[in-house]
């Protein structure tokens, strides 16, 4: 146990417990950006409410006709929620699930929620996987899913080649 001396990382670090934040310029502002470009960590009733999300978008699919070859495809640090197969076609599937308490009665775009670093990630990841499993003739793209919990109901919008790769840098 630490002793109450130690300050903790929140104490630390002003927003430490936070989204993902922009480098703080006050005092040793290099020290501040490397620690705070991670985001948070998942409390574990949003894991398990993302968890649910992503099931229902797995049954939304396969109603759909498609075929869901993996879920939560990790490459290092980063993963692809749903990796989904129909008629040579693959999705590479992000889902977003929200609360109506979260986000108000309007449910909005999901691909807004999905910004420039989540899409370079995203396509990282789907070219590990086509590095690995991807077969000739194959064509890829990038859908999102948004998934809202109002009440006992649960609304779904399915964005179809919601973004294009994004090409490596080197």
């Amino acid at each position: 146990m630490a002793n109450a001396t130690q300050a903790t990382a929140a104490e630390k670090l002003p927003h430490a417990n936070s989204a993902i934040q922009e480098p703080d310029t006050r005092g040793n502002g290099d020290v501040f950006e490397t620690l705070l470009r991670y985001p948070r960590r998942v409390s574990q009733e949003r894991a398990q409410f993302g968890l649910l999300g992503e099931r229902v978008a797995q049954r939304w699919l396969e109603r759909a006709g498609w075929r869901v070859l993996q879920r939560r495809f990790r490459s290092g640090h980063r993963d692809i929620d749903l990796i989904a197969e129909r008629n040579g076609l693959v999705a590479f599937v992000e889902v977003k699930a929200r609360r109506a308490e979260e986000r108000g009665a309007d449910f909005g775009d999901p691909v807004e929620a999905v910004n420039w670093r989540k899409q370079r990630e995203l396509s990282r990841s789907a070219s590990v996987w086509i590095d690995r499993h991807g077969r000739p003739g194959e064509v890829y793209r990038f859908d999102v899913i948004g998934v809202l919990v109002v009440g006992d109901r649960v609304r779904v919008r399915h964005v179809a080649n919601a973004f294009q790769l994004v090409a490596k840098s080197h």
